[in-house]
């Protein structure tokens, strides 16, 4: 994981543990997590105060980060839950750890 304001990636935010959860795909993760944090997005992360990047997956083309944004789109949330807690089982945030 590298602190680039270009990284393209798949990404899962929440409001808390176990809360509610938003699977997203950008071009600029650093940028997009900062404004989901600030609330200057409308719509669903910004209704649910979803403000915890709880997980992340770097791709090489936003081609294959869209696919798979619409893969994991698919699976159910136990599922999303248990990838999440793979790598973060404490649904830490991660974005002051992306910045590096």
């Amino acid at each position: 994981m590298v602190a680039n304001d270009a990284l393209i990636a798949a990404y899962m935010m929440t409001n808390k543990k176990y809360g509610k959860l938003y699977l997203g795909v950008t071009s600029q993760l650093i940028l997009r997590v900062s404004q989901h944090r600030e609330g200057v997005i409308p719509g669903y992360t910004k209704t649910h105060g979803l403000k915890r990047l709880v997980w992340y997956e770097q791709h090489e083309s936003m081609v294959y980060a869209i696919h798979r944004e619409k893969l994991l789109k698919k699976y159910k949330r136990d599922w999303k839950t248990n990838l999440i807690e793979r790598d973060n089982p404490n649904w830490d945030d991660l974005f002051l750890a992306l910045l590096g």
